[in-house]
């Protein structure tokens, strides 16, 4: 079994679309709140960064959807999107309850304590920014806002309001309608707090929605109306009122044209319509209508036909979402005749590669999915295979233990990419202290999926491979412990990089397959049973970051804020925000790491042996709050520049040295030794060792055949103080030796290395 990582740049959101796959199967623009999907359990890389810059791709997340393919049982209910403002955003398959950041939250009182017209009042008053926060409320707070007669109340108010609508948010419309959305979701988690939703609101909602979509203004292609319009669109889904506003749909569809191109917010609005139909296939009331006048098929149809040109474009997301949602009425026999010409005739107006795929691939995945016995007619047969043979013409084989399949990669590019990863272990293998792979665990190749760029990994790889491409790769699991399971990541290269190349996320996605085959026992689902986010994320990101030398400033950043306790970071879930998560992860596992290893062999130990209880309560009762006064000294420093240095080894035993680390408070006799070690892999052209700092006189010493000593070594550097630099060229692979040898006696002493 394999479970989801989910992670989102929290950076500038930029016009490019992104993938859902199966489950969802919806591009989703950025700024706009799309469904999530169920997708194969596996860990799900970040657009935030973690090899190089921010990626271009960043969008905002989902919000938690409805689940389906892959055999999972359907809900009887779909939980309502949540606000597809920044202010609230998904992370680990959950909808996120947090406020965004920088803004203050709504006093949740202002709004529980007043009723009729002094409500809608105060809510008009509010920000949209204040009302998106409400989607976190619960208990008392939750049924004083939103308990049925609160929301009839601001369900007419919208309604009252449309008359005079005047196109804008003046009159308070947006914050209206964001409210209903805000109560609809909390009332879908925390129904017994809030209260039963019946025939009053019911009657509200309709009349609300029935006047805001007759205004003419409500047509208006401006930024201003599309802002109000796209959450009026998400509104007919929250309150599952799919069926009744099929004209709606329709409209939107036929009434987009170039002028909308110039509007962020009409773009979302019409994307929204994907929503509503996705989400519909779940509201029998939907699927009835449709069937009993199919004229939306013809709308998404005329869509997708009329606007190839979108394709290969930044807004190609439009028409490939109106062929993935043709398609998905496949599912239903009742309008198979009806959709088996349209989708056939989409899949001959467009190719399996090139500028038109996302379209053809969105429309063969929904025929492979819901009427794979008919392929013939689709040309869809194998489907899966016929990708790979198109899109992934590259294998390339680094070792035993790792395959590179690529869609498009030079001899240099692999040559690179292989020696890239074969080095990391060393340095994997070195932080973690490892006795081999963990009990039962086979995952002893690992294949590398590489596509030519995010654009074409969210084309193809939602259909390849059967996962969410709302991400910066992923990286999937399966049961380590059964014959014959293939471990895969499936990344892309950074194309915004070029002329450079690079994998995106290759370092963290690689130490995720290490970590679990080395540090975790079992399967990921196993993994995450108690609370071990913030390692399982904070180390991928630390030996990310450690492997390539490069300063996690974003992290570094946070520190600086003291947000969060140790011993609160130690309950991570990925139910937390994805700065929790992933910055504060690795600050937390770097500070283990530099300042009690002995702690995280314990903690690993525990991992190691699946004995999950065991380490969650040396985490939470042996270590507690005890370290929580230092860490928040440690924070500090990092914020004024500590951390900005070379970082202190991780390996729990503290004479290890590696790459691009060091070892600091050494100190000896006079006549003494201090003795250190570290392994090279194979390739290493320079070594540089550094002795830096403290107070005394300690002389260096090196050797690549055994302990390092005044009388036997290989290499070294003395003088007066402790400033002493050696460097080793070509060094064989293997182990090498470092000592201090006390002249007179030292302390405080620094030793570095780099490679």
């Amino acid at each position: 079994m394999r479970t989801v990582f989910v992670r989102r740049c929290l950076g500038a959101v930029l016009p490019l679309a992104l993938t859902w796959t199966l489950g969802a199967g919806l591009l989703a623009q950025p700024a706009a709140a799309q469904p999530g999907t169920s997708a194969p359990v596996a860990r799900i890389a970040a657009l935030d960064g973690k090899d190089s810059g921010p990626a271009p791709t960043a969008q905002t997340a989902t919000a938690d959807g409805a689940h389906v393919g892959e055999g999972r049982q359907q809900p009887s209910r779909i939980p309502p999107l949540a606000a597809s403002k920044d202010a609230l955003r998904q992370a680990g398959g959950k909808a996120s309850t947090r406020k965004p950041a920088g803004v203050a939250a709504c006093d949740a009182s202002d709004f529980t304590g007043a009723t009729g017209s002094a409500l809608v009042r105060q809510i008009k008053a509010a920000t949209t920014d204040c009302v998106s926060t409400l989607f976190e409320l619960t208990g008392s707070d939750a049924h004083g806002a939103f308990r049925e007669a609160q929301m009839t109340t601001v369900a007419y108010a919208v309604r009252d309001g449309s008359a005079s609508y005047p196109g804008d948010s003046t009159t308070g419309t947006p914050q209206l309608v964001l409210y209903l959305r805000a109560g609809y979701y909390v009332q879908y988690y925390n129904p017994d707090a809030v209260g039963a939703y019946g025939a009053a609101l019911r009657t509200a909602i309709r009349s609300g929605l029935d006047a805001f979509f007759a205004t003419p203004r409500s047509r208006d292609v401006t930024d201003a109306n599309g802002e109000t319009l796209a959450e009026a669109v998400t509104l007919i889904d929250s309150a599952e009122e799919n069926a009744r506003y099929i004209h709606v749909l329709r409209r939107l569809l036929a009434d987009y044209d170039a002028s909308w191109n110039a509007s962020w917010p009409m773009l979302d609005a019409v994307n929204n319509v994907y929503t509503v139909t996705f989400r519909g296939h779940q509201v029998p009331e939907f699927v009835t209508a449709v069937r009993a006048d199919p004229g939306l098929l013809d709308s998404l149809y005329r869509f997708a036909s009329d606007h190839l040109a979108l394709l290969g474009t930044g807004r190609s997301y439009l028409t490939s979402n109106a062929g993935r949602e043709l398609g998905r009425f496949l599912q239903h026999s009742a309008l198979r005749a009806e959709v088996r010409p349209l989708a056939s005739g989409l899949l001959d107006a467009s190719s399996i590669t090139g500028a038109t795929a996302p379209l053809w691939v969105g429309v063969a995945e929904m025929t492979d999915y819901y009427d794979r016995s008919n392929c013939p007619y689709y040309g869809t047969c194998d489907l899966q295979a016929r990708l790979a043979r198109a899109v992934l013409p590259v294998t390339h084989v680094c070792g035993p233990a790792i395959t590179i399949r690529a869609q498009q990669m030079t001899p240099g590019e692999l040559s690179a990419s292989c020696t890239g990863l074969r080095e990391q272990d060393a340095h994997f293998h070195e932080a973690v202290q490892d006795d081999g792979p963990v009990a039962g665990d086979r995952n002893d190749t690992i294949e590398v999926v590489v596509f030519d760029s995010s654009g074409d990994y969210q084309t193809y790889a939602g259909a390849m491979f059967g996962i969410d491409t709302n991400n910066g790769g992923m990286y999937l699991e399966g049961d380590p412990a059964a014959a014959g399971n293939q471990a895969r990541f499936i990344a892309y290269e950074a194309e915004w990089l070029r002329p450079d190349f690079r994998i995106w996320n290759l370092n963290h996605e690689y130490t995720h397959y290490l970590d679990g085959r080395f540090d975790m026992y079992g399967d990921f689902a196993a993994n995450v049973a108690t609370p071990t986010v913030w390692w399982i994320e904070g180390f991928a990101e630390y030996l990310s970051y450690s492997y390539r030398g490069v300063v996690n400033d974003e992290a570094l950043a946070e520190a600086g804020k003291g947000t969060h306790a140790l011993s609160t970071l130690f309950d991570t879930t990925y139910g937390h925000d994805t700065t929790r998560v992933y910055r504060w992860g690795y600050l937390a596992v770097r500070y283990m790491l530099e300042r009690h290893p002995a702690d995280v062999t314990t903690v690993l130990g525990h991992y190691r042996s699946g004995d999950w209880n065991a380490a969650r309560d040396h985490l939470t009762r042996t270590i507690g709050t005890r370290y929580d006064a230092d860490w928040y000294t440690w924070l500090a420093g990092c914020a004024a520049g500590d951390c900005d240095s070379v970082p202190e080894c991780a390996a729990p035993d503290t004479r290890v040295l590696g790459r691009d680390c060091r070892r600091g408070n050494r100190s000896g006799a006079a006549g003494a030794d201090d003795y250190l070690y570290l392994y090279l892999p194979s390739g290493v052209n320079r070594l540089e060792i550094t002795v830096s700092g403290g107070t005394g006189d300690a002389d260096l010493y090196y050797s690549d055949s055994g302990w390092a000593t005044r009388a036997s070594h290989t290499g070294g550097s003395t003088g007066a103080g402790n400033s002493h630099t050696l460097t080793v060229t070509d060094p064989p692979a293997g182990y090498h030796y470092v000592t201090l040898h006390g002249a007179e006696s030292f302390s405080g002493v620094t030793v570095a290395t780099r490679y």
